[in-house]
């Protein structure tokens, strides 16, 4: 088997002339006046499409967390109830300004923050909720908002892997205080490299859009910094690619949401296989798609994926838990609300992330789902 003709990668974006030309036309033009035509465009699209007033392109989702949490003033004794089975860019920005971030379970059904174990770790130093739409699937926003709203906590939307999905008829990211997103390249829409922070709140737009640029204000012209802050800026070439990729979003939607249906059809002789879910009043992008085998297959993440590795197909974990990583395992006090046996902990031992990328037609889609058959049932 020849690795560069057959081999399956986990991801890959789907670009087109489109987005080509527009990242020429940034490269050659957006400079000086016309630095930020294309991120206006970009950003302007953006908020539409998600249902927000505002948007702002960063150069990544880590620096709109970061931005976020700096904008409400979040800091040193705080502490932030954050999922923790998540990737840690989720969380990793609350460490950077000294707050205390607090590990909570998820729920087994959507693998997203229970809303349950965020009222048992709500103290009077909680400031903040940061929920993570997971692979796509919806947290449950009803719930959390009305936590939110009872102890006047500020609710963050993690949408780097749902962009697409909806909740109640409201797209992804539109649900909390503050939505982030990913543009990363194996994102639904792929800059390289890319975030975006919405809000319909102007106080925090404002804010956060002084912060974002060594502390100066907008529209300020003459270097007259206000504060030490931070340089989160997208470049024009990616906010053109991302332009172009948003005048496509439906499309690519449409074929991410195929490509889960293929899996779903083919899988769906795999007794005790879960996939992502899709519960009644929401919608999944199903940015990857994901299995979580029952343990009476008697095999964890690494070995499904150490099979597929023989048989020439990539794959990815499911997220490990932060609380057992060497960066947060040394803090008892993030993990003092989980319980000895979290259900996300199991979840995130066997759950195995499947080739997702716009490459995926029906035929890769039947070879992946062949080789989970053979080593799950060997």
């Amino acid at each position: 088997m020849s690795i560069a003709d057959d081999f399956l990668p986990v991801a890959g974006p789907s670009i087109t002339d489109r987005e080509v030309a527009y990242a020429a036309d940034a490269a050659r033009n957006a400079w000086y006046q016309n630095h930020n035509a294309f991120n206006a465009r970009f950003e302007a699209l953006f908020a539409e499409t998600v249902g927000a007033k505002h948007a702002v392109s960063l150069p990544h989702c880590t620096a709109a967390i970061h931005l976020a949490l700096a904008a409400r003033g979040i800091g040193p004794g705080d502490e932030v109830i954050v999922p923790d089975v998540t990737w840690i860019a989720s969380v990793a920005p609350v460490s950077y300004v000294g707050a205390t971030p607090v590990f909570v379970d998820s729920l087994k059904e959507t693998w997203c923050i229970d809303p349950d174990a965020v009222v048992a770790a709500i103290t009077d130093k909680t400031r903040a909720i940061i929920a993570v739409d997971l692979y796509g699937s919806m947290a449950d926003w009803q719930r959390l908002r009305a936590i939110a709203d009872a102890h006047d906590l500020f609710l963050l939307e993690d949408s780097a892997e749902a962009l697409g999905s909806t909740y109640a008829g409201q797209q992804a990211g539109s649900l909390g205080d503050i939505g982030v997103f990913s543009f990363h390249g194996s994102k639904t829409v792929a800059t390289g490299e890319g975030g975006m922070l919405v809000t319909s709140d102007d106080a925090l737009h404002a804010r956060v859009m002084t912060l974002r640029d060594h502390g100066r204000p907008p529209g300020d012209r003459f270097f007259l910094n206000t504060e030490v802050a931070f340089k989160y800026k997208m470049s024009a070439v990616q906010a053109a690619l991302g332009l172009g990729q948003m005048e496509r979003f439906d499309e690519l939607i449409a074929q991410k949401r195929q490509i889960f249906a293929w899996y779903r059809d083919r899988l769906a002789n795999l007794q005790g296989v879960a996939l992502n879910t899709e519960p009644a009043g929401t919608s999944n992008s199903y940015w990857m798609v994901t299995i979580v085998p029952d343990a009476d297959y008697g095999l964890d993440k690494f070995a499904i994926m150490e099979g597929l590795k023989a048989r020439g197909i990539d794959s990815r974990p499911f997220f490990t838990p932060l609380s057992t990583l060497p960066a947060y395992a040394e803090r008892p006090e993030s993990a003092r609300f989980l319980p000895s046996d979290p259900v996300g902990h199991e979840i995130a031992r066997v759950g195995v992330n499947l080739p997702s990328g716009y490459h995926m037609d029906e035929a890769k889609v039947n070879r992946v789902a062949a080789a989970l058959e053979e080593i799950l049932r060997r």
